[in-house]
């Protein structure tokens, strides 16, 4: 079982490369069960539970975070409990932070691997997506580490295999938090005169938090900055402020 989140299709491609290599473990979208008011799963003996997910300023997203939290799981035994995280460089304290919270429900983290990807994050200054050479090495890249991690979480190897990043205490404690309080907000998102009302940004938006009213999308206070309606318009009119009019776009090609 693969609980996963996913904006611009890093995590989910993950997730499937995963399902398919570990053959008998489905993959399940985290946004589809957030609205319910009970989260409860049994897991079968020997079977593992896998979260895939990006990482966002050095951590986890705060959807996955309120899942973990909400979910009640029943164990049967000798389960393997695991995470991949997607990032672009680093992963802070990502892993630490997912084994306290796994703690609290009473599971066991047994291990947890990262997976570089390009980037996606555009909405500060100096952030943009990666050049073409880059994003293809990327990608070229985690072919082979996706097939490590297979392996792994198949061999039932504990490990923790994250590329931190340094000054991760910093970043994941101390920067993540002011992100998560100033940054995280749809407020500045809006649209240009090229906007064609192809209604794509609502569709991609993992949280439903977009609706087409006259044939212009207007976002909801339901948002955790994936930026898949962002990275999804397919004229480029979605801009946020005016510090991303000249900045890239990017979906994963396999999704």
């Amino acid at each position: 079982m693969i609980f996963y989140f996913s904006g611009t299709g890093n995590s989910l491609w993950t997730a499937r490369q995963i399902s398919s290599k570990l053959v008998d473990d489905k993959v399940y979208s985290i946004p589809s069960y957030m609205h319910k008011n009970e989260i409860e799963f049994c897991i079968s003996e020997n079977e593992s539970l896998g979260f895939v997910f990006p990482v966002y300023s050095w951590g986890p997203p705060q959807i996955v975070i309120d899942f973990i939290d909400a979910i009640r799981i029943k164990l049967k035994g000798n389960n393997f409990i695991y995470f991949v995280c997607t990032c672009g460089d680093d992963t802070g304290k990502t892993a630490e932070i997912i084994k306290k919270l796994l703690l609290h429900k009473g599971l066991r983290l047994n291990a947890g691997y990262s997976v570089i990807m390009p980037n996606t994050y555009i909405c500060l200054p100096g952030f943009d997506t990666d050049s073409t050479d880059i994003r293809n090495r990327k990608l070229s890249d985690s072919i082979g580490r996706i097939n490590y991690i297979c392996d792994s979480i198949i061999g039932r190897k504990e490990i923790i295999d994250c590329n931190e990043g340094s000054m991760p205490q910093i970043k994941s404690y101390i920067i993540r938090p002011l992100f998560n309080k100033y940054c995280i907000s749809a407020d500045k998102f809006h649209v240009n005169n090229k906007c064609v009302s192809c209604r794509k940004c609502e569709k991609a938006c993992p949280l439903s938090n977009i609706v087409i009213t006259n044939g212009t999308p207007n976002w909801g206070k339901n948002c955790t900055m994936c930026l898949a309606c962002y990275h999804n318009c397919p004229v480029h009119a979605i801009e946020y402020g005016s510090s991303t009019r000249k900045k890239g776009q990017y979906t994963h090609p396999g999704i």
